[in-house]
């Protein structure tokens, strides 16, 4: 069980509300924060998700903690005829549904607020579900998980890309001093929360990573499970699916 690290440490709210009030208040800001932290590989990354799942050619997919849509947006190159972004954040939705519109792709995604641990969709219905950068938010990792493999259709795709620590020196060294010190102070600065990067550097810190993961994936039902590390281990791209 990972260790549940929430947002702000005073608060009597649990984890899910805490990350809700977290993502509404960044929401604004929460785009160009994320090309300045990751210095605009996490473009990169999400380019290679499009590419396993537009390799399993999906008719409708499912994009959850979606936030402002980044991803949802990119899996139209799929040619997939419907995707719906799942987020519990109201304030990312907005965002996301501005880009969309701008973009008229209304008639392609829909944006849906909700949770992702107790998922409003039927058993077995979406060729592909991602996740990016949203399953260490999750309040309970083994519910989240289990509701993706519910919804998700026998022989589909799931495609994870999330956070991981570097292994080999000097870049778990290098991980470590950026994230503990320079990514903190850049999200005080930046964004209108202060502890907001501060959580997400520290639920990185702590969260499943490589085999750990995998094992808790296949745990769950999930088959075929595989963790491709990204740029010397600073994230890792999950691939999974459903007998």
């Amino acid at each position: 069980m990972p260790k549940n690290v929430t947002p702000y440490k005073d608060s009597t709210l649990g984890k899910k509300e805490q990350v809700t009030q977290m993502f509404d208040t960044i929401s604004g800001n929460y785009d160009g924060l994320n090309r300045v932290i990751s210095f605009g590989i996490d473009v990169k990354w999400r380019k290679k998700v499009l590419a396993l799942v537009s390799a399993k050619n999906p008719e409708n997919i499912l994009d959850i903690a979606t936030g402002t849509g980044d991803l949802a947006l990119l899996m139209t190159k799929t040619k997939a005829k419907k995707i719906i972004g799942l987020d519990i954040s109201a304030g990312m939705l907005e965002v996301g549904k501005k880009k969309i519109a701008e973009k008229k792709l209304e008639h392609i995604i829909d944006m849906v607020l909700g949770d992702s641990e107790n998922m409003p969709f039927p058993d077995n219905h979406f060729d592909a579900i991602t996740v990016s950068f949203g399953i260490r938010n999750f309040e309970t990792l083994e519910k989240g998980l289990s509701e993706i493999l519910r919804v998700l259709k026998p022989q589909g795709i799931f495609v994870v890309l999330e956070t991981s620590v570097p292994e080999k020196t000097p870049f778990k060294q290098g991980y470590h001093f950026y994230t503990k010190n320079i990514l903190p102070i850049i999200g005080k600065i930046l964004s209108k929360d202060n502890v907001a990067y501060g959580y997400l550097s520290e639920s990185a810190s702590v969260f499943p990573y490589g085999e750990t993961l995998n094992n808790i994936l296949r745990k769950i039902g999930f088959i075929d499970v595989v963790a491709l590390p990204q740029t010397f281990g600073v994230a890792t791209i999950y691939k999974a699916s459903k007998k």
